[in-house]
């Protein structure tokens, strides 16, 4: 059994919606090491207003495993899958999942941002710009630059936008 823990990696299991916990309490009564970030958001209901846990990254909950124990994992109420690459379990560098705890524990403000790379094709989804499809030039200190153009006649104009305001294409 030493051997298998050794051989563990941290593990994306995709989630069925809004069963993130349930999958969390399900993996650790299976001993099963997971973590899931949540960050907190306040909800409101007709009487009420609550601040409530949400998931950090919405379908997911991370664990820990030896890949040869996938089974374990998958039979949990409300696993879809787990993220795999060429049919096997893909592992998550223990170094990124590290920065997230080191993160969450803080008491350092975050916030979900969508993960944009500079040259993808992004879509404005609020402010005064909401739906502009644009090329992202730079993402920096909560501001994305983004540049539109006019193909046909090779013209270009960059305009700075909340970071916040935009989406993946």
């Amino acid at each position: 059994m030493a051997d298998r823990t050794e051989s563990a990696h941290w593990f994306a299991v995709w989630t069925r919606s809004r069963h993130e916990q349930v999958v969390r309490d399900e993996l650790t009564a299976r001993h099963v090491e997971s973590f899931l970030p949540t960050v907190a958001r306040w909800s409101r209901w007709k009487d009420r207003k609550k601040k409530i846990d949400w998931p950090l990254f919405p379908g997911y909950c991370f664990a820990r495993f030896n890949p040869d124990d996938a089974l374990t994992v998958l039979k949990c109420n409300g696993v879809v899958s787990i993220v795999s690459f060429e049919g096997r379990p893909a592992p998550i560098p223990d170094q990124e999942l590290d920065s997230i705890r080191l993160l969450v524990d803080s008491k350092l403000q975050y916030d979900p941002c969508p993960f944009l790379k500079e040259g993808s094709l992004v879509e404005v989804v609020s402010g005064p710009l909401r739906g502009v499809v644009g090329r992202l030039q730079r993402k920096s200190s909560g501001n994305a630059r983004l540049v539109l153009s006019v193909s046909l006649i090779g013209q270009a104009v960059s305009v700075e936008v909340d970071a916040a305001d935009v989406k993946p294409y």
